[in-house]
């Protein structure tokens, strides 16, 4: 059996490791911000190579089932995959322009539906809803005014927040892991949390 305060300091490490982690992405998302053209071309290269890497080993997985019904399906599928990939690789801030032009549309469609919905409904959250219909209306206008030049900075923005806001999130999780790991420990040393009953407790119970 495992020695408690050995599985303690493990948990505990691994904890320290997943906080070391999210202050690297929180680091990496504020550089982002900074340089949101860099973000943007680092997005997409790094979207340009996942699908890359997807389509081969779909294509690798799609030939060692050979003979099965869903064969051509596979292949064509990551053919697709890995023919996007090399556009995406080779290309990057024209596929950054259409990306932001996708996501503007987005915007725009979301924004006027919830506008729409929020006015006929006239449900408890009316005011929430007209609210975030009316700021993804104006998000989308703003992006397709200054599109193309948006597309040097949108992409950035978005992968550059959601590496931050992903970062805060793990070194909270990091720090009240290590924070729970410690107090168990110290309940552990000073008897208030016991291991468990000894056997013949254990035995007179179960008879």
């Amino acid at each position: 059996m495992a020695d408690p305060a050995t599985e303690g300091r493990r948990l505990s490490r691994s904890f320290g490791w997943l906080a070391l982690l999210g202050a690297l992405l929180v680091v990496a998302g504020l550089v982002g911000l900074v340089y949101t053209g860099v973000a943007t071309l680092t997005s997409m290269l790094l979207f340009g190579w996942l699908l890359l890497i997807g389509g081969i080993v779909g294509l690798l997985h799609a030939i060692d089932s050979r003979g099965s019904d869903y064969f051509w399906l596979g292949v064509v599928v990551a053919a697709l995959n890995i023919a996007a990939g090399i556009v995406v690789i080779r290309h990057p801030h024209g596929t950054a322009e259409a990306l932001t032009m996708f996501a503007a549309l987005l915007f725009l469609t979301g924004g006027v539906f919830r506008l729409v919905g929020s006015v006929v409904v006239r449900g408890p959250q009316f005011g929430w809803t007209l609210l975030q219909g009316a700021f993804g209306l104006l998000l989308g206008l703003l992006v397709l005014f200054d599109w193309p030049h948006s597309s040097l900075y949108v992409l950035g923005l978005f992968f550059s927040l959601a590496l931050l806001f992903d970062g805060l999130g793990l070194i909270a999780m990091g720090v009240g892991g290590r924070r729970i790991v410690s107090m168990v420990s110290e309940q552990r040393v000073t008897g208030e949390l016991p291991d468990s009953p000894p056997r013949d407790e254990q035995k007179r119970s179960n008879d």
